[in-house]
């Protein structure tokens, strides 16, 4: 399996981007999907996340502002992001765990997407 993220970018605060996560190849019909982010100097954390069984699960400091959502028929999983601050700056990857239906998810996933850059200006 794979796991392929794209489509960050610059942004203003207050701005809006949509993440997409390509993922392919897995053959479990449980997974867990989660988006994560890395700041520089700062530990990878966990933003979003969305299992086969439909739970999902949101970090604070995102909830309200960020969603995430699957188009299974095109194996991809979204991150909405509304309202960006320039604290939301960071590298966000996307990571599939197998064999596991339920949020949230650590940083243990099977795959990792490559991580794209989304910078928010002040």
């Amino acid at each position: 399996g794979s796991a392929a993220g794209v489509w960050g970018g610059l942004v203003q605060a207050g701005g809006s981007l949509r993440l997409s996560c390509a993922f392919s190849g897995f053959t479990d019909d449980h997974y867990a999907i989660g988006w994560f982010r890395q700041a520089p100097g700062t530990e990878r954390e966990g933003v979003s996340c969305i299992s086969s069984d439909g739970d999902t699960s949101s970090s604070d400091s995102v909830k309200g502002r960020f969603t995430i959502s699957t188009n299974i028929a095109k194996n991809t999983v979204y991150l909405r992001m509304n309202s960006l601050k320039p604290e939301d700056t960071a590298v966000y990857y996307c990571g599939v765990l197998m064999r596991w239906s339920s949020c949230p998810v650590g940083l243990g996933m099977d795959y990792w997407g490559k991580g794209t850059q989304v910078t928010v200006s002040s």
